[in-house]
């Protein structure tokens, strides 16, 4: 679906509802990880209670001066020292969240709004630099956007009696910034592509905590042009055309897509079921599945050699913990249960722990060792 068709179409029944819900039920959740005796649970939130130095992390700089990222593809080494500071926010909100979560110990919680208050106060990630030929300044401040939103969603509602002012700043910083970096169309493919469903995922939760149904809706059209774009046997057009890594793009997509979908459904919508121009996102999944058990299944879309080092790194794996609370699924269910306990710095947090069902998979497994990649690799 082009730029130009998802400003046709009408979104206007989907409006935020609940501004202080998070993208999982949190004081629910708190109070079954208290209960459970998952041994993989409980090794989780004993790995995450004690969380970092408040002081420590309030000592970082902010990013208030220009975002300029070096091209990932052309220039690995260099991007990967440009962002290693965007990458330190990320986990810094995730871990925070995760902390307070697993402890229940309002210092985290009151940390992570005092981090971001700070980055507010020098409105910090404003001055991204953006051309169509040199985007990864635009495109590294796309995670950070939803890690700060998702993880600040978790502990809202513990801190805003006691930091209103620090509240009001934040919310007004993440509006504007996803304001300001989603009115950017981007060219051919970032208009329409993953980078598309990763700029959907910030607005869809920065529309929810700041009550803002135009963010929401943008996050929303994600979904729709998705299930429009699907070919007959799901594949996503923008996403085969990567070649060798033309399965990996389908499951990074599916990365930000699910998780739009699981914002959604704490507003009450349930997209999980939702079917446009003959599909739902099952579809996508299930050719996604395909390609990781025979790259045949690409049939003449892709070359059939393709690169699967991804699914030796967890963090593209998080979408499939969010999608088995929705539904049962065999394949999904062996590939995450693989990697448990599963976490993704940006996109989702510590899913596993905020998701799986105790009755999944009890038992602890041995931690293997870590190839990590990196948290997005952008379009060329």
């Amino acid at each position: 679906m082009s730029y130009a068709e998802r400003q046709k179409l009408d979104l206007s029944e989907y409006m935020v509802t609940d501004p202080e819900a998070s993208y999982f039920d949190v004081q629910a959740r708190m109070a079954l990880l208290k209960r459970t005796d998952n041994d993989l649970l409980q090794y989780n939130r004993d790995q995450l209670m004690h969380g970092p130095s408040c002081r420590q992390e309030l000592s970082k700089p902010t990013l208030d001066s220009v975002i300029r990222i070096p091209g990932y593809y052309p220039q690995p080494k260099a991007w990967e020292l440009a962002s290693e500071p965007l990458f330190d926010f990320e986990d810094t909100v995730s871990n925070l969240a995760g902390a307070y979560v697993a402890s229940g110990d309002y210092y985290y919680a009151d940390c992570l709004v005092r981090f971001l208050d700070k980055w507010a106060t020098h409105d910090a990630l404003s001055r991204f630099y953006y051309d169509r030929l040199e985007p990864q300044g635009w495109y590294s401040t796309e995670s950070m956007m939803f890690a700060a939103a998702m993880a600040y969603s978790i502990v809202r509602p513990v801190v805003a009696d006691k930091h209103p002012e620090a509240i009001e700043r934040i919310n007004h910083w993440l509006n504007a910034l996803a304001h300001k970096h989603s009115a950017i169309q981007g060219g051919e493919p970032s208009c329409c592509n993953n980078h598309f469903y990763r700029r959907a995922l910030y607005a869809s939760m920065i529309g929810v905590l700041t009550n803002d149904d135009e963010l929401f809706q943008f996050g929303i059209s994600a979904i729709y042009s998705a299930l429009h774009d699907l070919t007959p046997r799901g594949a996503l057009p923008h996403e085969m055309a990567r070649g060798r890594r033309a399965s990996h793009y389908q499951n990074y997509a599916l990365l930000y897509l699910v998780n739009i979908m699981q914002v959604a459904y704490r507003q009450g919508y349930d997209l999980f079921d939702f079917e446009y121009r003959g599909h739902t996102l099952d579809d996508a999944v299930q050719f996604a599945l395909d390609t990781f058990d025979d790259p045949a299944a690409l049939g003449n879309l892709a070359t059939h050699a393709q690169y699967y080092g991804f699914l030796d790194d967890e963090q593209y794996l998080a979408w499939m913990e969010i999608y088995l609370s929705h539904r049962d699924d065999d394949r999904v269910a062996h590939y995450v249960s693989q990697k448990r306990p599963v976490d993704n710095r940006s996109a989702g947090g510590y899913v596993t722990f905020y998701f799986m069902d105790p009755q999944a998979q009890p038992r602890a497994l041995p931690e293997p060792e870590r190839t990590e990649l990196a948290a997005f690799e952008p379009d060329t």
